[in-house]
C-alpha cells in the first residue's frame, strides 16, 4: 500500500509561483510513475503532468511552459513547479501513483492540496 501526501498549495497573485509536493511513503517509489491532475469546483478532473519511473514527462498542452514536473527519489518525492500562474490553474491539485512506471493507471492517490490564484 502506498500513501500520497500532497503540500505546497496555498494563495498566490497572478504571475506568482508555487512548488507541490508529492511525498510518497510505503511500496518502491522508484519504480512509480507519479501523475499530477486538477480539480475545479465545478468542473471534471483534469490531467496536469506526470513523470515515468525513470524521468520521462509529459504534460498536458495548457501546462506547457509553465509548469515542470520532476522527483527526487531518495527523498520519495515528486515536485510540480508552477510558474507564471493564472486565476485559471485554481484548483485543487492531486497526485496519483502507478505501480507499473508510467501513467496510464493510478493506483493510489493523495488527498490533495488546494491552489489559490488571485487576479
Amino acid at each position: 500500500q502506498v500513501q500520497l501526501v500532497e503540500s505546497g498549495g496555498g494563495l498566490v497573485q497572478a504571475g506568482g509561483s508555487l512548488r507541490l509536493s508529492c511525498a510518497a511513503a510505503g511500496g518502491t517509489f522508484s519504480s512509480y510513475g507519479i501523475s499530477w491532475f486538477r480539480q475545479a469546483p465545478g468542473k471534471e478532473r483534469e490531467f496536469v503532468a506526470a513523470i515515468s519511473w525513470n524521468g520521462g514527462t509529459f504534460y498536458a498542452d495548457s501546462m506547457k511552459g509553465r509548469f515542470t514536473i520532476s522527483r527526487d527519489n531518495a527523498k520519495n518525492t515528486v515536485y510540480l513547479q508552477m510558474n507564471n500562474l493564472k486565476p485559471e490553474d485554481t484548483a485543487v491539485y492531486c497526485c496519483a501513483a502507478d505501480p507499473r512506471g508510467g501513467w496510464g493507471r493510478f493506483d493510489y492517490w493523495g488527498q490533495g492540496t488546494q491552489v489559490t490564484v488571485s487576479s
